[in-house]
């Protein structure tokens, strides 16, 4: 049984190997936000044909957080795959959030969805989002995306933060947009 373990973990210390020296060679980083997205792009394209009446189904009451403003202010977080843009309602006002600056496949994207009004694209962690103002989203999306984050706590205080506070209900403990109150 011992054999047999440090066999494994030979294994896998020679199959990391490649990944270490890139790392050690300051090439990982780079290779990550040049190669990676090109990844995501093709697993996207299979990860939506099997999610997406699931989605349809998420995505299809995102009407009923409009703000008093009467349109509907979303954020996705991670949105440099674009997974969820057809998705979405027409003329639903979109700001990204994306660390990776390098997701050209954002501008194919919009012009492919044209039902949907951009905002604009931020290359922020989502840990950090200063540039996004307070209580200033109606809707906050993330896709597969926090188990890449390095503070999940911290991205979760930021959405808290840049989502809009519920609106004021006429009858007490009913909210009129279907979130708990704030804490």
């Amino acid at each position: 049984m011992a054999l047999t373990i440090v066999i494994l973990q030979l294994a896998v210390c020679i199959l990391a190997f490649p990944m270490y020296l890139l790392h050690f060679l300051d090439l990982w980083n780079w290779i990550g936000k040049q190669w990676f997205p090109y990844f995501l792009a093709r697993f996207t394209v299979m990860y939506n044909k099997q999610m997406a009446s699931k989605k349809q189904e998420l995505f299809s009451n995102l009407w009923e957080f409009t703000g008093p403003s009467g349109k509907l202010s979303l954020l996705e977080l991670g949105c440099g795959t674009r997974a969820n843009f057809k998705f979405y309602p027409s003329r639903c006002q979109v700001t990204c959030v994306d660390p990776n600056p390098s997701f050209s496949f954002l501008i194919k994207s919009i012009a492919q969805n044209p039902h949907l009004q951009f905002e604009c694209f931020i290359v922020a962690a989502g840990e950090n989002m200063q540039q996004v103002a307070t209580g200033s989203m109606d809707v906050v999306v993330c896709t597969l995306m926090l188990c890449l984050v390095k503070n999940q706590e911290q991205i979760l205080q930021e959405v808290c933060r840049v989502l809009r506070p519920p609106c004021p209900s006429p009858t007490p403990g009913v909210h009129s947009d279907s979130r708990p109150p704030s804490p």
